[in-house]
């Protein structure tokens, strides 16, 4: 009976918030001391990410966040600024669409036949700093977006080289875990069929689930689109009808003005980080005694 009783107390309810805080918790505590920008990054929500990214195993998130903050303080892409890789976008390749999913959620338009560079850096550079951009832009009470990829015009000679297909996914599914909402692959052709095959390797079961494959003449995989997106502020060449179309001029001008808002974002991490260590290390105020303040006053 004792036995049962304590297996029985042991086991994880992911659905009870008391159990999910207590996991939190025990996982912050298991990161130890972070420096301003680690701290700003691990917020409730992040170790919530990491949680459910590892079945709420504290022992594999601890190792999981451990390993995305190395990456983030080398690779450093809060630092990534559209000046570095606007080329990579002149061709409306990836973006951050103008309007959002029915929940509110940023969408991200993909055109992988608009490849437009052979750089492999390059390429990883800018889909980092669209995945910062598109975070950073998420409404207060979201914390996933909605990727829709568009494979109009699409052939295998625009296909991903296997090493850069390789390192995105490990970005996407190893630094940036629990933020893909859905993932719309409108019109892929039979030639994508192939490519698919390959590319599944790279991804863990949860993020296959999020994948819906759409097709315009095809009502009823439309239907899945227009259960995420309505069809008013989905732009016409997706079968909506709205007729926004992308402008490089106006994206530029949107993602300069995003990079301050990055650059304050992170700068405030640091005041932040200051203004703790401040209240945790700061002496408790003691009430002069009367015949000092006597002594003051005379």
């Amino acid at each position: 009976m004792f036995s049962f009783r304590k297996k029985h107390a042991s086991h994880f309810n992911s659905d009870d918030a008391e159990q999910q805080e207590a996991k939190i918790s025990e996982l912050r505590a298991a990161l130890g001391p972070l420096s301003s920008s680690c701290d700003k990054y691990c917020s409730e929500a992040c170790l919530r990410r990491y949680l459910e990214a590892r079945n709420w195993n504290v022992d594999k998130s601890r190792k999981m966040l451990e390993e995305s903050l190395k990456w983030r303080m080398a690779y450093r892409p809060e630092d990534i600024r559209w000046p570095e890789i606007s080329v990579e976008a002149e061709t409306g390749k990836v973006y951050r669409a103008s309007f959002a999913d029915r929940e509110g959620r940023t969408i991200v338009i993909m055109r992988p036949a608009k490849q437009n560079t052979s750089s492999h850096e390059g390429q990883i550079r800018f889909l980092v700093y669209a995945l910062e951009n598109a975070i950073l832009s998420l409404p207060e009470e979201q914390e996933k977006m909605v990727w829709l990829i568009d494979f109009t015009g699409w052939t295998l000679a625009n296909a991903t080289p296997i090493k850069t297909a390789r390192e995105s996914a490990n970005i996407l599914q190893n630094h940036y875990p629990e933020r893909l909402a859905v993932a719309i692959l409108f019109n892929p052709p039979k030639v994508f069929e192939a490519f698919w095959k390959v590319v599944k390797h790279f991804l863990d079961p949860r993020s296959i689930q999020k994948i819906n494959f759409v097709y315009l003449k095809n009502e009823e995989s439309m239907k899945i689109m227009h259960k995420y997106i309505d069809p008013e502020v989905l732009p016409i060449e997706f079968g909506g009808k709205n007729n926004v179309v992308y402008n490089h001029e106006e994206y530029s001008r949107l993602m300069t003005n995003d990079d301050i808002k990055m650059a304050n974002f992170w700068a405030d991490a640091k005041t932040d980080h200051a203004k703790k260590a401040m209240k945790e290390h700061s002496v408790p105020e003691v009430t002069p005694q009367s015949s000092l303040v006597a002594a003051k006053a005379s």
